[in-house]
């Protein structure tokens, strides 16, 4: 069973990305704060769920919530800021949106950056430890599919319906042989050989 919380008598938001080690596509990030003592067994890291238990956990995330958001961090600043930092903005972003105030945040992984003057913890498999990360880590998961779904209609060469811009080989091999899309991230090793191929952009 997660926790419900990691900080004692504080308003928190658990924060979760998704889309970090993709070739295409956006960065986007979840904020959740959960009521307090809040139960449901059936929330767990968004990798550990289907697709189907994710889009149906989604929607009781959103019921059941003081309050939600996602934060979204486009290629073209990734390819500006890098990775590391795009991730940390989109929790930012997520954060910013809230209607709720948060007291304290908690984020999955061991990297962040201060929200202004609230205390924060990184806990290393976060999502799969404490409820509000793994509702963030749903979150940002599926509004982030649904992006991608959209794009490969735009672009149905790239098999982002199946791939969401992860580094397939299909994915690969179609950048090998059209080149790259306006979703591309330029400063990422695009395919896999060790070299930027700079010729790829626009």
């Amino acid at each position: 069973m997660l926790k419900s919380h990691y900080y004692d008598g504080l308003i928190e938001a658990g924060c979760d990305e998704a889309g970090r080690g993709c070739l295409a596509g956006s960065v986007y990030a979840a904020a959740v704060i959960l009521p307090p003592d809040y139960e449901n067994a059936r929330l767990n890291d968004s990798k550990q769920l289907s697709e189907r238990q994710r889009y149906a956990l989604r929607d009781v995330i959103i019921a059941d919530a003081v309050a939600w958001a996602v934060g979204v961090v486009t290629p073209a600043e990734i390819d500006r800021i890098n990775i590391l930092n795009a991730s940390i903005l989109a929790m930012h972003r997520a954060l910013d949106q809230l209607k709720v105030r948060p007291q304290a945040v908690i984020v999955d992984g061991n990297r962040f950056r201060p929200y202004g003057q609230l205390p924060y913890t990184t806990i290393v498999k976060g999502d799969g430890k404490y409820l509000s990360i793994a509702a963030a880590s749903i979150l940002a998961k599926t509004f982030r599919d649904d992006y991608m779904n959209g794009l490969a209609a735009e672009y149905p060469q790239y098999d982002w319906l199946s791939n969401k811009g992860y580094p397939t080989k299909k994915h690969r091999e179609a950048i090998r042989l059209h080149g790259i899309t306006p979703y591309h991230r330029k400063s990422y090793n695009l395919l896999g050989d060790g070299q930027l191929r700079l010729q790829f952009e626009d």
